[in-house]
């Protein structure tokens, strides 16, 4: 299986960290944010990985190359104009081929475990979910069993982590347009599985979030 990595945003929420920096590339536990991914990647079995760029993307090809210091095998999708979420995984398609591929943004830290996402998924795409963060309390869908539910009394947050079947994106723009706004008509329509994990996640999205996201590193790392 294949994986992007989504790390093109510009991070405004974070600034002033994300003055002369790419989000990405803020440390966590002493190592950018991107690099526990690509580590996290390697060690499930993974072995090509595209990263699509646009704001200082330049720093991040600069951090990590071709990738065979993380023993993967890295190509860029570079974004002169930014096309969020969804137009920036339809702009990598042609890369990522036709079989399912996993997404994973950035911005996020976590400890979940890769290998238990479906190389398969029963439907268009397999989210991984979590409990809402203060954030986002209305949260994004519910589940029943392994069925992503568009309404339900119970909601998740999509923790920014799935597995897409190519398919998924057959009618989607080649401009820039938010994934969330194609999830919710997959999910809809009952073409979406996902599962719940409690464990550690976090989204980092400010300062805040970057310094209790450090502690809770180093906390982890005893």
């Amino acid at each position: 299986m294949k994986a992007i990595i989504l790390a093109a945003g510009k991070g405004t929420r974070m600034l002033p960290l994300t003055e002369k920096t790419p989000k990405p590339l803020l440390k966590v536990a002493g190592e950018p944010l991107i690099n526990h991914h690509l580590h996290t990647l390697a060690r499930c079995g993974i072995t090509e990985v595209i990263i699509n760029t646009c704001y200082l993307g330049e720093q991040i090809v600069a951090e990590i190359g071709n990738g065979a210091s993380f023993g993967l095998d890295v190509h860029y999708s570079v974004e002169e104009q930014l096309l969020e979420t969804g137009g920036g995984i339809v702009k990598a398609l042609s890369w990522l081929g036709t079989a399912p591929f996993l997404v994973i943004s950035a911005d996020i830290y976590t400890a979940f475990p890769l290998n238990t996402l479906p190389c398969e998924p029963k439907g268009l795409a397999h989210l991984v979910l979590v409990d809402n963060p203060n954030y986002k309390m209305q949260g994004d869908f519910g589940l029943d069993n392994d069925r992503v539910l568009i309404n339900s009394s119970a909601t998740y947050t999509y923790a920014n982590i799935g597995v897409y079947r190519p398919e998924f994106f057959a009618k989607a723009p080649h401009s820039a347009f938010p994934l969330g706004q194609l999830l919710r008509q997959h999910v809809a329509a009952g073409l979406i599985t996902g599962q719940y994990y409690t464990g550690l996640w976090h989204n980092v999205g400010t300062p805040e979030d970057l310094e209790l996201v450090n502690t809770a590193a180093y906390d982890l790392r005893g």
